[in-house]
C-alpha cells in the first residue's frame, strides 16, 4: 500500500489539490492563504510545491497532501487513501474484487443510480419542460445531480443487476422494494440524490410527477416525496442536505445559517 501512496503523491500537485479548497495566492516560490483549521486575518497557511507539503505559522499544523484532506475532511486515512486515488486515476489493489467491503459496494450502487436517474432524465422533455418552467436552469439541474425515475416497474432493478449487482445489495441501497418479486421503489419520480458531507451518494429523494405526467405504476394519491429508508449509508438525523457544498464557505466564514 505504501508503494500507492506514493504513486499517488508522484501524480497529484498539492498546489492543485489543496487549491479545490482555499483560495491560494502566489508568495515567491510558495503560495499563501488563510488557514482553514484557525481563525486568522493575515495568511499564515503556506503551500511548498517543491516539497509538496503545506505548512501552518499561526496553528503550526502541517504535512503533506494526505495529511491535508485528513484534517479539512474530517474522515480517516482510508477514505483519504481513496479519494486521492480517484482523482489521481489510480487503482487500489484490495486484491479479488468480490471481497470489497459491503458499504463500498453499496457507495457504488447508489453512484449508479444516480447515473441511470440523470440519464433517464435527459430523456424525458416532459420533466426537463418541468423544470425549465420552474426556473431550473442547465447548470443547476447537473450540479445537484437531479434525475428522473422512470415510470416503470423494474428498470432500475434491471439496470443495476444487468451491471454485476445483486438483488440483495440493492435492497440493502434502498432502491428496491421486495414482495411477491423485487420491484424499484422509486417509479415516476423526479429524484434529488441526498450526498454525504464527502459529496458521496448515499440516498435519494423522489417528487411525485403524475400530476404532470399519467403513470402506469405510481397512484396519485401517494405521497408527493419519498425518501430512501435509513441504510448503512444514511441516517437522515445525521445527514444535512447540500452540507457538501456549503462546508468550505462555513468553514471560511465560521458559522453557518441553517
Amino acid at each position: 500500500m505504501s508503494d500507492q501512496v506514493q504513486e499517488i503523491k508522484e501524480k497529484l500537485n498539492i498546489v492543485d489539490v489543496i487549491s479545490g479548497y482555499l483560495r491560494l495566492h502566489k508568495a515567491g516560490v510558495n503560495y499563501r492563504a488563510l488557514c482553514p483549521f484557525h481563525n486568522e486575518k493575515t495568511p499564515s497557511f503556506m503551500v511548498s510545491p517543491s516539497r509538496q507539503n503545506w505548512h501552518c505559522f499561526g496553528c503550526a499544523e502541517g504535512g503533506d497532501i494526505f495529511s491535508f484532506i485528513q484534517k479539512i475532511e474530517a474522515v480517516e486515512f482510508p477514505e483519504v487513501l481513496k479519494m486521492l486515488a480517484e482523482k489521481a486515476g489510480v487503482v487500489l489493489k484490495y486484491g479479488d474484487p468480490k471481497l470489497r467491503s459491503e458499504k463500498d459496494r453499496i457507495y457504488e450502487i447508489c453512484e449508479k443510480a444516480a447515473q441511470f436517474f440523470a440519464a433517464s432524465l435527459g430523456n424525458s422533455t416532459i420533466v426537463l419542460k418541468y423544470l425549465g418552467d420552474r426556473g431550473l436552469k442547465n447548470e443547476t439541474i447537473s450540479e445537484w445531480r437531479l434525475g428522473y425515475a422512470p415510470d416503470s416497474w423494474n428498470s432500475l432493478l434491471l439496470f443495476l443487476t444487468g451491471r454485476g449487482y445483486r438483488e440483495q445489495e440493492i435492497e440493502k441501497a434502498g432502491l428496491i422494494l421486495s414482495g411477491q418479486r423485487y420491484h424499484d421503489r422509486f417509479r415516476n419520480r423526479l429524484m434529488f440524490p441526498i450526498f454525504d458531507a464527502n459529496g458521496r451518494v448515499v440516498a435519494f429523494s423522489g417528487r411525485i410527477m403524475s400530476d404532470i405526467i399519467s403513470s402506469k405504476t405510481e397512484r396519485a394519491e401517494s405521497g408527493k416525496y419519498i425518501n430512501s429508508p435509513e441504510t448503512i449509508l444514511f441516517s437522515k438525523s445525521k445527514i444535512l442536505y447540500g452540507l457538501d457544498k456549503a462546508k468550505m464557505e462555513i468553514r471560511k466564514n465560521d458559522k453557518v445559517v441553517l
